[in-house]
């Protein structure tokens, strides 16, 4: 029997609320996953510095620790809110900082939406995020509606109707991220 390797999807949330949907949706995933796919939830979109291009990313911590988690994942997993129908300023600055660095080069991403009303956002989301050369695995974005419904990660995991389609666009982006590295090697 071949062993498949293992891959990591490098989860963030666009909000910065505790408990948010977002980061419920991105946890349920994380819990969903194949045994062999580790997610890596990143934290720290409110604590990196406004982006400036005129300092120096390489001497800032919050920063450097963001584009290593990038750098080392197969994929990116985005779960955003739209606010004024864009993307949230915290996560445009995250995004910001990665961009000119070596950390996002051809990475797959799909996004996880909580909100039928994010539309607007996950547009400029994907042109963005393809702007810094991600590949979008389109046919693995999903909207899970919990709006207003202030769902636990238990009870999401524990409705089939929410939890199978996570499982299956997990399968779905999980298998572009091998078929591109089988069609690399």
């Amino acid at each position: 029997m071949v062993t498949r390797a293992a891959l990591v999807l490098f989860a963030v949330s666009g909000s910065l609320r505790a408990r948010s949907s977002n980061r419920t949706l991105l946890e349920a995933a994380a819990a969903l996953a194949p045994d062999d796919v580790r997610f890596d939830l990143y934290d720290g979109v409110a604590g990196l510095p406004h982006f400036n291009p005129d300092l120096d990313a390489t001497a800032i911590a919050e920063v450097v620790e963001l584009t290593r988690r990038m750098r080392q994942a197969d994929g990116l997993v985005v779960s955003t809110p739209e606010y004024a129908r864009g993307i949230p300023g915290a996560l445009k600055n995250a995004l910001d900082w990665l961009v000119g660095g070596d950390g996002f080069v051809e990475k797959p991403f799909m996004l996880l939406n909580a909100s039928d009303r994010s539309q607007s956002a996950q547009r400029a989301l994907i042109d963005v995020l393809r702007t810094m050369s991600g590949v979008a695995i389109e046919a693995a974005f999903l909207t899970v509606p919990l709006l207003g419904q202030n769902v636990s990660l238990d009870a999401l995991l524990a409705d089939p109707r929410r939890a199978d389609p996570i499982r299956a666009s997990l399968a779905t982006f999980v298998d572009a991220i091998r078929a591109r590295r089988d069609a690399a090697s």
